[in-house]
C-alpha cells in the first residue's frame, strides 16, 4: 500500500493539491451532472404516461442500481484496477443517457435508469478504494470528507444547473445531454490525464529505493524492489479471497460497526422525505419549503470539511455521535411541533439542525469504510461495506411512506429518530473496538 504525504498539516495540504485535478476533479464532474438529471426523472417519467407511484419507482432505479452495483464494482475494481474501472462504468453509464434520450417505453427508461445506478456505484468505489491505499491516515478523514463534499456538490449545484437549463432550452432532456456531456469529460480526464496511482507507484519505488541506498545493512528488512504486489496494493492471497471469502472473513465488523453505520445512512436519507412532506402537512407553500430545505442544505454542505478536521484530529466518534444525536434529537423534537402555535418557525429551525448535523457527518462513512477494510485489497470489503450503508438509505424512504400510511407523519419522524440516537449508541459500543480513538500513521 502507498500512501502519500509527509507531515499532518503539511502533508495534507499536500496530498489534496496532488489528487485535486485527477481524483476530486471528475468526482465533482460526475456528480453535478448526475444531480442535474435527478430532479427531472420524475418529470421525463411523467411524460412517458407514468402515475405518481411509478414516477417515484423511476427515480428510485437509480438507489437501487447503486444498491445491486456495490458487490460487483468491488470484483470490478479488484481486477481492473481504479482508473479502468471509472472509464467502463462513466461508459456504461452514457449507454443508459442513451437509452434515456432514445427511449419511448417507461420500461426502457426504468432500465437506463437503474444502469446508471449501477454506474454510479462502480464509480463511487473506485475513487473509495482509491483514497484508502493511497492517503495516509493522519490526514485520511479530511481526504475522504473532500470526496463526500465532491459528492454533496452535485446534489446541491446540479438541481440549479437543470434549473437553468430548463430556462434556456425548455426541454427536460437538456439536462440529460449535460449529464451526457459530464461523463464524456469524465471518461477523458481519467483516461488520458495523469493517473495518481502511478505518481503513487512512482513515488514508492522512489522511497524504496533511497530507503535502499540509506540502509543498505538492511534491506533484507525491506520486501523484494521488483515485486509488482506490494507496489501496487494488491496481494493474491487478498484477491483470491472474493467477494464472499472477504464479507465472510469480515463480518464481525460489517454486522456491527456496518449496522451502525447503516443506521447514519438511514437517518440521511430520511431528509428529503419527511422535510417536504411536513411542510406541506403544515401548510406551508411550495416556496417556503423550498427555502427552509434550501437553507438546510447549504448549512449541510458548507460544513463537510469541518467534518474531517474533527475526526482526525480528534477521532471518529466526534463526527459520527454528535451527528446522530442532532439528527436523531431534531426528528424526536419536531414530532411533537405538528399542531405547535409556531409550527412554521419550529420546522425552520429543526430542519437547520439536522442540516448542520447531516453536514458534520460528512465523510464519516468514507472514513470509517477505509478504517477498517483490508489494507492490502480493500475492493471487495469496501464493496460489501457500502452495500450495508446504501441499504440503510435504501430502506429509509419505505420507511417514512409506511409509517406515514398507517400511523402519522409525526410517528415516522419520531422513529426516524430513535433510530438516530441508537445508532449513536452503536457507535459508541462498536468505533473504539475497531478504530483507533485517533489513527496514528
Amino acid at each position: 500500500m502507498t500512501q502519500i504525504g509527509s507531515g499532518e498539516g503539511g502533508g495534507a495540504a499536500e496530498t489534496i493539491r496532488r489528487y485535486a485535478p485527477m481524483v476530486y476533479g471528475p468526482t465533482a464532474i460526475y456528480s453535478l451532472g448526475q444531480g442535474a438529471i435527478l430532479p427531472l426523472l420524475p418529470i421525463v417519467a411523467r411524460d412517458f404516461g407514468a402515475d405518481l407511484a411509478t414516477a417515484a419507482l423511476v427515480a428510485a432505479m437509480l438507489v437501487v442500481g447503486q444498491l445491486c452495483g456495490n458487490l460487483p464494482a468491488g470484483w470490478l475494481v479488484a481486477r481492473l484496477g481504479e482508473r479502468y474501472t471509472m472509464v467502463v462504468a462513466s461508459g456504461v453509464s452514457l449507454l443508459g443517457v442513451a437509452g434515456m434520450l432514445l427511449s419511448r417505453h417507461l420500461g426502457v427508461l426504468m432500465v437506463s435508469v437503474f444502469v446508471m445506478g449501477l454506474s454510479a456505484a462502480a464509480f463511487g468505489l473506485a475513487r473509495h478504494s482509491f483514497m484508502t491505499t493511497r492517503v495516509p491516515v493522519a490526514f485520511r478523514a479530511r481526504a475522504l470528507s473532500l470526496l463526500g463534499g465532491s459528492f454533496r456538490l452535485g446534489a446541491f449545484v446540479g438541481p440549479f444547473i437543470a434549473a437553468a437549463l430548463l430556462w434556456i432550452f425548455g426541454d427536460e432532456h437538456s439536462s440529460i445531454w449535460f449529464f451526457g456531456a459530464s461523463l464524456v469529460v469524465v471518461a477523458l480526464l481519467v483516461a488520458f490525464g495523469p493517473d495518481p496511482e502511478e505518481r503513487a507507484i512512482a513515488a514508492e519505488r522512489a522511497a524504496r529505493a533511497e530507503r535502499a541506498r540509506n540502509a543498505a545493512e538492511q534491506a533484507e528488512a525491506f520486501e523484494p524492489e521488483d515485486t509488482g504486489e506490494a507496489v501496487t496494493g494488491s496481494i493474491p492471497t487478498q484477491a483470491r479471497m472474493g467477494i464472499l471469502g472477504t464479507i465472510r472473513a469480515n463480518r464481525g465488523v460489517l454486522s456491527r460497526l456496518g449496522l451502525a453505520a447503516a443506521s447514519l445512512s438511514f437517518v440521511r436519507a430520511s431528509r428529503p422525505a419527511i422535510l417536504p412532506l411536513w411542510g406541506l402537512s403544515i401548510g406551508l407553500d411550495s416556496s417556503t419549503i423550498a427555502l427552509i430545505v434550501g437553507i438546510a442544505g447549504a448549512l449541510e454542505f458548507a460544513l463537510f470539511y469541518a467534518s474531517g478536521q474533527v475526526m482526525d484530529r480528534f477521532g471518529r466518534l466526534w463526527a459520527a455521535v454528535p451527528a446522530l444525536v442532532l439528527m436523531g434529537g431534531a426528528m424526536i423534537a419536531l414530532a411533537f411541533t405538528h399542531e405547535a402555535g409556531e409550527a412554521a418557525m419550529w420546522f425552520g429551525v429543526f430542519a437547520s439542525v439536522i442540516g448542520v448535523g447531516n453536514g458534520l457527518s460528512s465523510g464519516i462513512l468514507l472514513t470509517l469504510g477505509a478504517d477498517v477494510a483490508p489494507k492490502h485489497s480493500p475492493a471487495a470489503f469496501l464493496g460489501a461495506w457500502r452495500t450495508i450503508t446504501d441499504a440503510g438509505g435504501a430502506l429509509s424512504p419505505l420507511v417514512v411512506s409506511g409509517l406515514t400510511a398507517v400511523a402519522s407523519l409525526s410517528i415516522a419522524a419520531g422513529a426516524i429518530g430513535v433510530v438516530g440516537l441508537l445508532g449513536a449508541l452503536a457507535f459508541v459500543r462498536w468505533v473504539p473496538r475497531y478504530v483507533p480513538r485517533r489513527p496514528s500513521t
